[in-house]
């Protein structure tokens, strides 16, 4: 499934809120020790950059953001390398037998979700990426909250949140720091790419 073009006007968007964004002060320990985290895993999301041509960082952005650094769990959703993958995209990967190794879940994920195709991966553009693979529910029904899957923990999010797939809460408060926060982090303090 390829990705999309970017339109000009939400390239600007996204690199408005990148360049704005600032880390509220009670989450700055938390995104410095997700982003060592992410550091620490680079030799395998180096290997997943190899096979698919995803830069690194969006491949670890992915995995915090999905098995919250675990490698343990699908990249596709979480779920555990176990089994196939049971929540929304069920039955993947289609080829192998698991249990499955991360590096090749990862490539299956990135590959169904179209990043291995996609070229731009500008800040602006890489966030554009990251929201879709989280869905555009925040922007089609509550466009008032930006996805706290880019934003939570910084000054572009206070409340709103899907508590599960379709089911939306005004008052619940995202505990992840968003994907926006960590890229912003990493590109304060290291280099992934």
């Amino acid at each position: 499934m390829a990705i999309p073009a970017i339109s000009d006007a939400l390239r600007a968007e996204y690199q408005r809120l990148f360049d704005t964004c600032q880390i509220r002060p009670e989450r700055h320990a938390e995104a410095d020790l997700v982003a060592t985290r992410l550091l620490a895993g680079k030799a395998r999301y180096d290997a997943v950059s190899a096979v698919t041509g995803v830069p690194a960082v969006a491949v670890g952005l992915l995995h915090q953001m999905e098995c919250g650094g675990s490698f343990k769990g699908h990249l596709h959703n979480g779920d555990p390398l176990t089994a196939r993958t049971v929540r929304v995209p069920a039955g993947r990967p289609k080829a192998g037998q698991p249990p499955f190794a991360w590096e090749d879940s990862a490539a299956d994920a990135l590959t169904f979700d179209g990043f291995a195709a996609w070229r731009d991966w500008s800040p602006a553009t890489l966030l554009y990426c990251m929201e879709r693979y989280n869905g555009w529910g925040y922007r089609a029904h509550h466009p008032e909250v930006l996805s706290p899957y880019l934003w939570s923990g910084s000054n572009h999010y206070r409340c709103g949140k899907y508590v599960q797939d379709g089911l939306w809460s005004a008052t619940a408060v995202s505990k992840q720091i968003g994907a926006g926060i960590l890229l912003r982090r990493l590109a304060e303090t290291a280099d992934l790419a």
